[in-house]
């Protein structure tokens, strides 16, 4: 049976739209609830007196998004440790990189308000007229550039200022894993930025560094440290692309991880690790079925 007209129109603005709700709130899971919502308010208006269904929709998204930040703010200051947002990770919806926002982009989006980050988003990566944003979030078009402008100052010194070919950030991810499974300081030292940064998210349900670790010297130790403790090894499960950074999805002491990796001159800058298992619940089965590794 051939959906109805209705249902086209959504589908076919879906995945623009679960990207836009994934790039305001860093959440998979938050993201569909807000598009099962907007599906339901789109069923029930009135059709015939909207006539441009894809405005119509991105509005109603982004509003629910903005409601939804709100509270997301308030959690996400007493979230145990570091907040990253869920990985991404591209051979699973394609459809989701179309707008090339890296994870150090999404954490840059983190420190902006609300509205500079829907006035950002909205017009400067989803091309929306500097109107339409304004009415969507409910400010002047003066004030909804002031907004973007502020934004774009914000995030400008944490786009990556070179792009990493794939089979480079491939080959660094590997040989970056293995580094740390053996706990060679040398090779670390080797591999690892001077003021490399680690950014680690358990969300208090598995162990994780609470707090940032910076510094080569002081990563490599902990990952000689580690490499000591009693236990099977850390067993890789295929080289991925994580929200635009080079990376691997683990297995870490029984417990699925991501690790994304920030190259700059071609040493690792940052780590960013995800453990909180609610946010890799998505990942389970192709860990379980295996990557190309």
């Amino acid at each position: 049976m051939r959906p109805d007209r209705a249902t086209q129109t959504f589908q076919a603005q879906r995945p623009r739209l679960l990207r836009l709700a994934y790039r305001m709130l860093g959440s998979h899971a938050e993201a569909e609830d807000i598009l099962q919502e907007a599906w339901l308010r789109w069923d029930r208006s009135d059709r015939t007196a909207i006539a441009e269904p894809a405005a119509w929709l991105t509005r109603v998204v982004s509003r629910l998004c903005l409601d939804q930040m709100k509270s997301a703010r308030a959690r996400r200051e007493s979230y145990p440790g570091t907040w990253l947002p869920e990985p991404l990770i591209e051979p699973q919806d394609d459809s989701l990189r179309a707008d090339n926002l890296t994870l150090t982009l999404m954490m840059a989006l983190e420190r902006l308000t609300p509205l500079e980050r829907a006035a950002f988003l909205l017009h400067d990566v989803f091309g929306e007229r500097l109107d339409e944003v304004a009415e969507t979030i409910g400010r002047s078009p003066a004030a909804t550039r002031q907004l973007a402008a502020r934004a774009r100052a914000h995030v400008r010194v944490d786009r990556p200022r070179h792009a990493v070919p794939k089979e480079t950030g491939e080959a660094l991810a590997r040989a970056f894993f293995e580094a740390c499974r053996q706990g060679d300081p040398a090779v670390l030292g080797r591999i690892l930025a001077r003021d490399v940064r680690i950014y680690s998210d358990g969300g208090g349900k598995v162990v994780a560094f609470l707090n940032v670790i910076a510094g080569a010297e002081r990563v490599a130790r902990l990952y000689a440290g580690l490499a000591r403790k009693p236990g099977p090894p850390p067993e890789f499960l295929g080289a991925v692309t994580i929200d635009g950074l080079p990376g691997f999805l683990s297995r870490v002491g029984g417990h699925l991880q991501t690790t994304a990796l920030q190259i700059e001159e071609g040493r690792v800058a940052a780590i960013f690790i995800t453990r909180n298992p609610d946010k890799l619940a998505g990942l389970r089965p192709a860990a379980q079925n295996g990557l190309s590794g």
